[in-house]
This record gives structure tokens, sequence and C-alpha cells, in this order.
């Protein structure tokens, strides 16, 4: 597990908007946020050196805006791409996602191979993240391999719309790891649904999620997710993918994605167990972003969803945390 942050970069333009979410999978890491009422009218294998990457790769000197792409605008980087098998599913079923990494040039004709060696990090080779553009669903998966390289996964997904898949990995030998990201079009009666409002605090499944900090443009920032059951501090979270959080970071727009560690891990003396677990992070721009914290505790997995604005996005406290809509959790 790194001791710092690790941020990736990719993937193409996302497609529209969409609605919220319900139901999950077997299998399937998910969270949704509750439909807004309408009126009666060492991931991916990186290897962590308590430095903090910028969003498209490279150290961060500290401060400045990022000189690269930011995360989730690239289907291919570094002469390897992402070639999503399945490009169409329906909305309310329980069908496969299969995708392979393709390392362009590599194979015996010069069209390029599947990739079918990789380095582990927190635990597993690959990360797949599924996320809607209204950024109202999300779902942290993890496919299996196939001896030929192709990946595959359960999904359901409850709402029509354009959604985006990212893929976070490293391929062996490589000394970065990189994230790919394609789009994914749902089929279904489609209801786009606006980002939910900021809030401090997320509730799910009898738990209190608090946020403190925030994120800056360009520069690193401090963030600290305190968790509480029934009013009491929680002392004993359990890991989770070598960490005692996983946070994912995903802007509003065009879903950029920022991939956050934490600031230790455990068993390295100095981490505790909760309640707090704390981050770096820097957002690539100016915008509101969405923040999914995976923790475990008492032997289940369950996502924490905030709503953050970077940099002068107006909020409607005047602040850069406002009541968030708590998300209708569901077991990893």
């Amino acid at each position: 597990m790194n001791t710092g942050l690790k941020i990736t970069a990719f993937a193409a333009a996302v497609a529209a908007t969409f609605g919220t979410a319900y139901g999950v999978g077997q299998g399937v890491d998910p969270v949704t946020a509750e439909k807004e009422k309408k009126p009666a009218s060492e991931h991916g294998g990186h290897t962590d050196t308590g430095g903090e990457k910028k969003p498209g790769g490279g150290e961060e000197a500290g401060g400045g805006h990022a000189d690269t792409v930011p995360g989730g605008l690239q289907i291919s980087e570094r002469g390897y791409s992402l070639d999503l098998k399945t490009s169409r599913i329906a909305a309310e079923k329980r069908e496969e996602l299969r995708f392979t990494v393709v390392e362009e040039g590599a194979g015996k004709d010069g069209t390029g191979r599947n990739v079918t060696a990789y380095e582990k990090e927190h635990d597993k080779e690959l990360h797949l993240i599924v996320a809607s553009q209204d950024l109202r669903t999300y779902r942290h998966l993890h496919p299996t391999r196939a001896a030929d390289g192709t990946w595959s996964t359960p999904v359901e997904l409850p709402e029509a719309g354009g959604y985006r898949v990212f893929a976070d990995f490293k391929p062996e030998g490589e000394k970065e790891g990189l994230t790919l990201g394609a789009d994914l079009a749902v089929a279904g009666r489609y209801a786009p649904g606006a980002l939910p409002a900021s809030g401090p605090t997320s509730e799910v499944d009898g738990y209190e999620v608090s946020l403190k900090g925030g994120l800056k443009p360009g520069k690193s920032s401090d963030v600290t997710l305190n968790v509480e059951k029934n009013g009491r501090p929680v002392t004993d979270l359990q890991p989770y993918l070598g960490a005692y959080g996983h946070l994912v970071a995903l802007r509003s727009g065009d879903l950029a994605y920022l991939h956050v560690h934490p600031t230790g891990e455990p068993g390295d003396g100095k981490t505790e167990p909760g309640p707090g677990v704390s981050f770096k992070a820097t957002a690539p721009s100016t915008g509101s972003y969405r923040l999914f914290l995976d923790f475990k505790h008492e032997g289940k997995v369950r996502t924490a969803a905030f709503t953050v604005h970077a940099g002068a996005v107006p909020s409607r406290s005047g602040s850069d945390v406002t009541p968030d809509p708590a998300p209708d959790a569901h077991d990893h």
C-alpha cells in the first residue's frame, strides 16, 4: 500500500447525463444517490515514495496548475489502449462487462496484443470504476482476467444514459501505472439527474462520515474523512484493498478521474484504524467534484459520497460544503 496519494489520469469525452441508481448485482461495489423529488408541478501497481502524482503522471512539486492532461480524458496512453468489448448494456439488467487492455504494436503482425501480465496494487491487478455522467451512480468492480487477457465482470446499472468506464492498472515492467477510460451506453428510458448538492456529511447503513478539508485547483490539499456509528467514533476500521479507506474523485462535466490513496497504511506503526482516514489530493482545475470513499467495518464494505467544489465555484451556503443527499448504498 502506498504511503502517499496516487492520482492517475486518462480518457475520452463523456456522453449524456443520467439518472439515479438503486439495484446492484452480486460482486458489484456500488453507491447510488437517491433521486431528487420532483416538484408537484500501490493501485494499478504504482510504487509510492511519499510524493504526490500530478493528474497526468509526474511528481507534484507543490502549487501551480498541473501541465498534463486531466484524468479521465484518454482512451489510449503511453502505448496502451482500453478496448471495451461491451459498449452497450440495458438498464436494470445484470449483464457481463468485457474488455481488454491492448499494448499497441506489440503483436507479431504489429497490430497490438492483449496485456496478460500486471503488477498488483491494493491486492488487485486491475481496479474498474463505472460512473454515470451525473455522478449519482458509482461502481467499484474487481473483474477477473482470462488467460488471453480478456477481463470480465457482472454489472447492473439502474438507469439509462451515458456512463464512463475507468480501468486503473500497471502492466508488468512499467515504472508507472495508468488509468484508461471509455464510454458505456446504457439503454432504457432516459431521465437525467442533477449533480447532488455538496455536503459535510454522508450517511450510509447507520454510519455517518464527515468531511474535513477540500480540493484546491492545481495545489495539494488535505482531505480527512471521519467515520462514526451511532454517534461514536469508529476506531476499528478494517483494511480494504490494503488501506483503511479507498477514495476516488471524479470531476463533474467530463468525469476527469483522480485516484487518491491515504497518507498511511495498516501496520506501518503510525496509522490508526479510524476514526479518521486522511488523504492528499490535487484537483486539476476549478470545478465541482464527486468523492466516493470505500471503507470496511464489521466485515462489510460501504461507500460514502460527497460533492465538493474546487476554486471559485458557488455553493448554496457560500462555502465549499453544503448538505448532500444520503446515498442509497448496497453491499460490496
